[in-house]
C-alpha cells in the first residue's frame, strides 16, 4: 500500500474541486460579444445628415432593442449596449399598427396621411411614447428613412 501524506490527500481534493469551479465558471462565460450598438447608430446618423430622402438597413446582432428619440440599446445573451445619435432627435415606429410603419416601408406620406399637419402629429405622438421606451424584440435589422413632406421633415427608425 502506498504510504502517502493525508496532506497530499488533500491537496488533491482541492485541486480537483478548484478545477472543476474554474470550468463551470468559464463554460458561463458568453461565447459572443455584445451587440454593436455604436455601428447602428452610427447608420442612422448618416441618414439623418443626408440633405436628401434616403434609407439605410443595418443588420443587428442583438436579440431586443430599446429606441428612444435621442439614443438606442441593444441586448443579446452577451449583454446590452447603448449608443446615442449625434444627430436627434428621430422618430421611433410605434410597435403595431401605425401609419409610419408604412411611410417606413416605403409609401409617401402624403398616401398615407390626410395632411401635413396629421403626419407631424403621428411625428409628434410617436416622439412622446419613445420618451417611456421599452425593450422590444428585434426583427435582425434596423431601418432608417429620411422623408419630407411639405416641410414636416422626420428620420423614421424601427427593428
Amino acid at each position: 500500500m502506498l504510504d502517502v501524506p493525508l496532506d497530499s490527500w488533500y491537496a488533491w481534493l482541492g485541486l480537483s474541486l478548484a478545477g472543476v469551479a474554474l470550468v463551470g465558471a468559464a463554460s458561463g462565460l458568453p461565447t459572443a460579444p455584445p451587440p454593436n450598438a455604436t455601428a447602428a447608430a452610427e447608420t442612422v446618423d448618416r441618414v439623418a445628415a443626408t440633405e436628401y430622402a434616403s434609407t439605410a438597413e443595418h443588420p443587428l446582432d442583438a436579440t431586443a432593442v430599446k429606441l428612444e428619440t435621442r439614443r438606442l440599446a441593444l441586448r443579446n445573451d452577451a449583454g446590452t449596449a447603448h449608443a446615442t445619435f449625434a444627430f436627434a432627435p428621430v422618430t421611433p415606429v410605434p410597435v403595431g399598427d401605425s401609419p409610419l410603419r408604412d411611410v417606413i416601408h416605403g409609401a409617401h406620406p402624403s398616401a398615407v396621411f390626410d395632411s401635413p399637419a396629421a403626419f407631424q402629429q403621428a411625428v409628434i405622438d410617436s416622439r412622446t411614447r419613445a420618451s417611456n421606451a421599452t425593450w422590444r424584440e428585434v426583427d435582425r435589422t434596423l431601418l432608417v428613412r429620411k422623408t419630407t413632406w411639405e416641410g414636416v421633415d422626420v428620420v423614421l427608425v424601427d427593428a
